[in-house]
């Protein structure tokens, strides 16, 4: 089992910056490869950003390449979304998730476990 809690949302202008932090219990953390998804008022949930066990090959939606970093410390059980040049669209819940295995999916169903989520919003 992996419990997530994600921490670092809140209300930040346009242009602004925000880093998520989503701490994991469990021993085997570095067995799991992370994401963060994101779900707005209405929509869909949507693949944000996601990186492997290892920390390689990190992939990123389009929507927030450039402007979002994802990052992962196995020491520290812990993964962060560093979110610079946020822009309104990027408003939204978003959710710290972990999938057994060395590679990461751009589909929600794919991820075993989920957090909380954390509220972004970005006004403008």
């Amino acid at each position: 089992q992996v419990q997530l809690v994600e921490s670092g949302g809140g209300l930040v202008q346009a242009g602004g910056s925000l880093r998520l932090s989503c701490a994991a219990s469990g021993r085997t953390f570095s067995m799991y490869a992370m994401g963060w998804f994101r779900q707005a008022p209405g929509k869909e949930r949507e693949f944000v950003a996601a990186i492997t066990w290892s920390s390689g090959y990190p992939d990123y939606a389009d929507s927030v390449k450039g402007r979002f970093t994802i990052s992962r410390d196995n020491a520290k059980n812990t993964v962060a979304l560093q979110m610079n040049s946020l822009k309104p669209e990027d408003t939204a819940v978003y959710y710290c998730v972990a999938k057994y295995g060395s590679t990461w999916d751009y589909r929600p169903t794919s991820y075993d476990y989920w957090g909380q989520g954390t509220q972004v919003t970005v006004s403008s």
